[in-house]
């Protein structure tokens, strides 16, 4: 948006709307060609949002739910200045000193960091994976083969309702062993029982992928530390939602995987997988952005609106694909894409975007992006379907009734 259409959106003068700006509050990048700047219209709509938050009950409630105020207690995860933290720990600290995710999910589910490493028992499968294989048809998609796994699996046990804690982490541990290891189902069945047998998620993964390098376990156990909770984001709201009714911890995971499959959340890395293709060669990623802004489209995988200055979650990402696979075709497309956003001005890369990229280093199938982000979310799933329980109301919001506009009228 232009200054003018800015100021009159948030109802102040351009010289207030200069020092959001210069608090980091609204980014601005630089319009081609002209000296005047263009300002992020999600950035202004979430500004107003809180702004019209402290005008009384209702408007909390509303500005709250379009990134406004906190709505929710909770103490499994804080995003701020200083980064995201888990129960108090530097994310991104437990990611690159190498924390098992094991680890870090029973630090989500209990407030401990264990100080031996966690060992979870591998579980058997529950049916013949050709089963599930045979109603997929080839080709789904990781995440959509997730999505219809759960539900199966909540359907044969028969002790899934109203667990107390200690064996809802039980199920817990074995919930997040079969994702990662049903993962390859619809195209090589025959590996979820080898993926099942490996010791840890992270080479459960490995496995299931059929990946033969060395350091892919390291490196996705840091992928799925990085995704392992992240405040109210969409698929832990709709999970704690429905943890709220009381309903069982598959059920529960069912619904944040619907949420999760959205091209505004966890969808976003098949978004900039098709990125990817369509850029093709590392010297046409310039002109491939530079045509996709000139048709008013967004470029999926950059900015984050809880991170103004950059989503801390992404540069081990970025920094682990370069390290390991700096001259495979994928990662020296996602560079030049990476600079062609830096010099046309824009924010730098979110989360999905440093999925994507390592999945390509390590070779993964596509899909793999929201696959990570799937597996690794779930342990924070849990967490906030045992806090939601242990905090007992229901979240029922009450609608503002408004007049609908009838057709035809202005």
């Amino acid at each position: 948006m232009s200054a003018a259409q800015a100021a009159a959106l948030l109802g102040v003068k351009r010289a207030t709307l200069y020092t959001y700006v210069s608090r980091g509050l609204v980014r601005c990048v630089p319009e081609r060609g002209t000296k005047e700047n263009r300002y992020v219209r999600s950035d202004l709509e979430r500004l107003k949002a809180r702004h019209d938050a402290r005008a009384g009950h209702a408007a909390v409630a509303s500005g709250a739910l379009r990134w406004g105020e906190p709505v929710i207690d909770s103490s499994v995860s804080r995003v701020g200045a200083e980064g995201l933290a888990y129960r108090g720990h530097s994310a991104v600290t437990l990611a690159v000193e190498g924390r098992a995710f094991e680890d870090v999910a029973e630090l989500l589910w209990t407030g401990t960091l264990p100080e031996e490493a966690s060992r979870w028992p591998s579980p058997e499968p529950a049916f013949p994976p050709s089963e599930l294989a045979k109603l997929l048809p080839r080709g789904t998609p990781p995440v959509a083969a997730l999505s219809a796994l759960v539900p199966l699996l909540g359907a044969r046990d028969p002790a899934r309702f109203a667990s107390p804690p200690e064996q809802e982490r039980t199920r817990a541990r074995s919930l997040l062993r079969h994702l990662s290891a049903w993962v390859c189902v619809a195209n090589a069945p025959g590996r979820v029982t080898q993926a099942l047998n490996e010791p840890t998620v992270a080479q459960s993964l490995a496995r299931a992928w059929n990946t033969r390098m060395k350091r892919a376990p390291e490196l996705l156990n840091r992928a799925l530390v990085l995704c392992a909770d992240h405040e109210l984001n969409v698929s832990t709201f709709a999970t704690r939602v429905v943890a709220s009714s009381g309903a069982d911890l598959y059920a529960c995971l069912s619904a944040a995987l619907a949420a999760l499959s959205g091209p505004k959340h966890g969808g976003a890395c098949d978004r900039v997988e098709a990125l990817f293709v369509e850029v093709g060669r590392p010297e046409r990623a310039a002109e491939v952005i530079r045509e996709r802004l000139r048709r008013g489209e967004t470029i999926t995988g950059f900015g984050h609106q809880l991170y103004p200055d950059g989503d801390p979650r992404t540069p081990p990402l970025v920094e682990a694909a370069r390290a390991v696979s700096p001259e495979v075709p994928s990662v020296r497309i996602a560079s030049a894409v990476l600079e062609a956003m830096r010099a046309a001005g824009h924010p730098p890369p979110s989360v999905d975007f440093g999925l994507v990229m390592l999945a390509g280093a390590l070779s993964l199938p596509p899909g793999a992006g929201a696959t990570l982000f799937a597996v690794g979310r779930a342990a924070g799933w849990v967490a906030h379907v045992l806090e939601q329980r242990e905090q007992g109301h229901l979240l029922r919001p009450r609608a503002r009734y408004v007049e609908a506009k009838r057709p035809g009228t202005a």
